[in-house]
């Protein structure tokens, strides 16, 4: 699409108007007048018990959903897609980027690493490593995936992302890295990745088209960094991303020169909050606090000097006063405002998830977990439709079996939607599910436009579930 239709529609504001036109109010209004926000010690299932219900395309009972909800998995780690590529695994990040005639477009993220080779041909690949993003067009009609490609291939480690207002995807690399730091001592978290034939730099963000394959252009001057997740202001075109590192990330924002066109340049800036705070622990629930943005001096510096921790960016925006947060995770704008996760931030280490206020400029603090016995690891996130904060559970501790799709009402009450089958003990499609399905955590919820179905990746072994169900009855 060319940056004037780009504008055209960031004008219009068109994204998110489903929600909008609802007329719900904003969390920030509804939790002035609430003081319940996180107060209950366990989620309860406000949309009815959750029983086990078999896959209609596997007939295996996969997931525990609330009565009258079904569902079906489409594009499993290992079959065939339809471009004769094999389905990758580690499916993670993913959006709704196009939906016409009852079919809707999903990009999805696969999270891999290695320098062996790309998941798609090699000459449309940014370099020789694994990770990338797949394309599934799924009929609403059918219920039945119609079509799927390689959309981007030879990055790596592609974690979150988000949708652009001009019907994109944009695909964050998890992981800063340059062939040039091969000398250097690896830290453990990149001696895992096997980058040693890489060729090129990583750690940027990659945009997809809803349609044929993407040209493999990082967009540098959004940072080298640990990405995980974007999220874009319809209203002026900013965009907003966490960063998945610990003990230390950012909140960063990118201000686009050309609004619609995140390739043409822009500036970096980091979130600083008061004089600068640290927000890991120690706030109160639902307190705003005051915003300012210092700038990133170097974006594409995502290393130090002698060091290949990947921390250049963050270490440049605590220099200049910016705050730290601590493992960011989903990221994503409605009606106003943008909200973004901590895997494992609050006084439980067990994850929090915050809102922030463009037009105020002010964050607060909406939710913190009490501990892992509750809920741990919110991730990925989107607004429903109805009004409630999907996360995705991710769990950080404990056991990992049965994690949760759980909504965040705006009172702060948190709920169970749905549930990964803990009791699953069954092999399919050459996958020990009781190994990794029964374990995985949850990515990519995304909604249709129309908001009648539901699609998520179960990360491990890597697949897509579509659910629909009795929405009009619930809170989802």
């Amino acid at each position: 699409m060319p940056p004037a239709s780009r504008r055209t529609l960031l004008q219009a504001g068109v994204f998110g108007a489903g929600a909008a036109a609802l007329g719900l109010l904003t969390w920030s209004r509804r939790q002035a007048r609430d003081s319940s926000a996180s107060s209950l010690r366990e989620m309860p299932e406000l949309m009815g018990p959750l029983v086990a219900v078999p896959d209609e395309t596997t007939g295996i009972p996969l997931l525990r959903l609330p009565p009258g909800f079904r569902y079906r998995t489409i594009s499993w780690a290992g079959e065939t897609l339809h471009d004769g590529h094999v389905v990758p695994g580690s499916a993670d990040g993913m959006g709704v980027v196009a939906s016409r005639d009852g079919r809707v477009t999903l990009v999805r993220n696969h999270e891999l690493r290695g320098s062996s080779g790309p998941i798609g041909a090699p000459d449309l690949a940014y370099d020789v490593t694994g990770g990338g993003t797949t394309t599934l067009v799924f009929d609403t009609a059918t219920e039945s995936l119609a079509d799927s490609w390689v959309s981007l291939c030879g990055t790596l480690n592609n974690c979150a992302g988000g949708v652009t207002p001009w019907g994109t995807w944009l695909s964050c690399e998890e992981a800063p890295w340059s062939p040039a730091l091969t000398h250097l001592p690896v830290p453990a978290r990149q001696a895992l990745w096997d980058v040693g034939r890489a060729k090129r730099e990583h750690g940027f963000v990659f945009e997809v088209p809803a349609t044929g394959t993407a040209v493999p252009e990082p967009i540098r001057a959004m940072g080298q960094f640990y990405h995980e997740a974007v999220a874009i202001d319809p209203r002026d075109g900013v965009a907003y991303m966490t960063e998945d590192l610990s003990p230390r990330a950012g909140f960063y924002r990118y201000v686009p020169d050309q609004p619609g066109d995140l390739a043409a340049g822009g500036r970096l800036q980091m979130m600083r909050v008061g004089d600068g705070r640290d927000m890991r622990v120690g706030l109160d629930l639902g307190a705003a606090l005051a915003v300012q943005w210092v700038d990133i001096p170097d974006p594409e510096a995502g290393f130090t000097a002698q060091s290949s921790a990947g921390d250049g960016v963050v270490t440049q925006g605590l220099a200049a006063g910016g705050s730290a947060f601590i493992a960011l995770e989903g990221c994503v704008y409605d009606r106003g405002e943008v909200y973004f996760t901590s895997k494992s931030g609050g006084h439980a280490g067990a994850g929090s998830v915050y809102v922030y206020d463009p037009g105020q400029q002010t964050v607060r603090m909406v939710y913190e977990s009490p501990g892992s016995a509750v809920f741990s690891g919110p991730d990925n996130i989107v607004m429903s439709p109805r009004g409630s904060l999907l996360i995705c559970e991710d769990r950080v501790s404990g056991n990992p079996a049965g994690q949760y799709l759980a909504g965040l009402r705006p009172d702060g009450t948190l709920f169970r939607f749905c549930q990964i089958n803990p009791d699953l003990d069954v092999r399919h499609g050459g996958h020990d599910l009781g190994g990794t399905a029964r374990n995985s955590e949850w990515a990519g919820a995304t909604f249709s436009p129309d908001g009648e179905w539901l699609f998520c990746n179960v990360y491990a072994p890597g697949f897509t579930v579509a659910i629909t169900g009795p929405w009009e009855d619930g809170l989802i």
